[in-house]
């Protein structure tokens, strides 16, 4: 397996998104504003699943949920539960480090609007399937909204149809994994307390019990 067949900092697949990205390179030239690559432990897990770079956030710094308001919560709970050794994420050279965590997108190029097409989510599949083959070692793949879930399942060659998605909810699937469900720690999810500090902090617990960290 190639390097670029798990990420590719010039991909160009999805027209739409490149497009988009030369905009914002030419509007902010001091942004990351390529793909992203995931972030944290090579043998990690519990494997986190996002959904895509946020335009100021993980676009501007080029690591994921670092800059994004999203990143407030997911990393102080990381840090909180012992998976991260700092409770924020500044920039991507900051002192920041996972333990036993790894997190992904399942679309790692901004999209106008923060919403990826299905199309572009399928185009993007096969940078998550690769790594999911790299990742012997996964033991809980935590997945962060409806859109995560399916993804991660589409790249495990299960049917979404089979595992419907629910917060809190547990998937038993095959080679010892599990499939846990979260709402999105995003601002719209959490200003509405949709999902709250401690909602997500007993789902990031869970999965530490389940992977056992």
């Amino acid at each position: 397996m190639t390097d670029k067949a798990l990420y590719d900092p010039d991909c160009s697949r999805c027209t739409r998104l490149a497009g988009f990205l030369d905009l914002v390179r030419g509007r902010y030239p001091d942004y990351w504003a390529r793909p992203v690559p995931s972030f944290g432990a090579a043998d990690a897990r519990i494997l986190i699943v996002g959904l895509a770079p946020g335009l100021h956030g993980a676009n501007r710094t080029g690591r994921p949920f670092t800059g994004d308001y999203a990143g407030i919560l997911l990393y102080q709970t990381l840090y909180d539960a012992g998976l991260a050794t700092r409770s924020q994420s500044e920039t991507r050279d900051d002192a920041l480090k996972l333990r036993h965590t790894r997190i992904v997108n399942s679309v790692k190029c901004v999209p106008p609007q923060n919403k990826p097409t299905p199309e572009e989510i399928r185009t993007c599949n096969g940078y998550l399937r690769a790594e999911l083959e790299q990742m012997r070692r996964v033991r809980v793949v935590l997945a962060l909204g409806r859109i995560a879930h399916e993804a991660f399942l589409r790249a495990s060659g299960l049917k979404p149809a089979a595992f419907p998605f629910g917060h809190g909810r547990e998937h038993a699937l095959q080679e010892g994994r599990t499939l846990l469900d979260s709402y999105h720690c995003s601002r719209y999810n959490t200003s509405t307390r949709r999902l709250t500090a401690a909602m997500f902090a007993a789902v990031v617990a869970r999965a530490c019990e389940v992977a056992g960290v």
